[in-house]
């Protein structure tokens, strides 16, 4: 569930590929709420589909599901566009002017611009805009609308009607999921004590599990050896604290 780098409006536009992960789409995320993922899809291809505000604190999967949203949208022949907040905050509104045209939007992090005055007038008045020209919208943010600190009323208004999804943490069986699916889409052999092994002895956030999964992926190619206990212990060996 990587946070990403795209910026459409920020810069020159990338491939596909770039824009949109091969890790990050609706089939590899694990365990989503119940009608999140069929919401998602509707939001992508249907031009009158409900709004989404996804909401979830950090690593629950938020980017995750935005990039499915836009990489489905393009599947669907639609033009897709993610913008992370926090990279256009105090310029907000020159890179939403950029989303003109488009017809599917994910606003990644909402609660990046809360309390800049500026940047809420600009969101509101792109919530209209898109409202009228039948943009969909897929807003995320760590909180509802009302406990992520924004100023303009009207904009908490405006995000309050859109459908709610809550996204929270996965337990040690769905970080479990995510390691396997990620590595069985990686070539990558972990067997199942592995797995245990790395949820025991390591620090459990998401985030950086897949980052030394992706770490572990490289050592087990160089070495060409299978992710086995003894291996875990060999390649993080050296310099590397277990959890308590």
């Amino acid at each position: 569930m990587s946070s990403g780098t795209q910026a459409t409006g920020l810069g020159p536009q990338l491939p596909l590929a770039l824009r949109y992960p091969p890790d990050q789409r609706f089939e590899s995320f694990i365990a989503p709420p119940e009608g999140a993922v069929s919401a998602l899809q509707a939001l992508a291809a249907e031009p009158d589909a409900d709004w989404v505000y996804l909401c979830g604190a950090t690593r629950t999967g938020k980017t995750h599901l935005a990039l499915a949203a836009c990489a489905a949208a393009e599947q669907q022949h639609r033009r897709a566009a993610y913008l992370p907040m926090a990279a256009a905050a105090g310029r907000l509104r020159d890179a939403l002017d950029a989303l003109e045209g488009h017809d599917v939007v994910a606003l990644d992090g909402v609660d990046a611009i809360a309390g800049t005055r500026e940047d809420e007038v600009a969101l509101f008045d792109f919530h209209n805009r898109a409202r009228t020209s039948g943009l969909n919208v897929l807003y995320t943010a760590r909180g509802i609308p009302d406990e992520i600190g924004l100023v303009l009323p009207d904009l908490r208004s405006r995000l309050q009607q859109c459908l709610r999804v809550a996204l929270h943490p996965l337990d040690d069986d769905g970080r479990r999921d995510v390691l396997r699916d990620r590595a069985q889409r990686r070539g990558l052999v972990v067997e199942d004590a592995a797995l245990d092994w790395l949820l025991t002895h390591t620090d459990r956030d998401l985030g950086a599990l897949v980052a030394l999964l992706d770490r572990l992926d490289r050592a087990s190619l160089a070495a060409q050896r299978r992710v086995t206990v003894p291996f875990l212990r060999q390649a993080l060996g050296h310099g590397h604290t277990e959890a308590p």
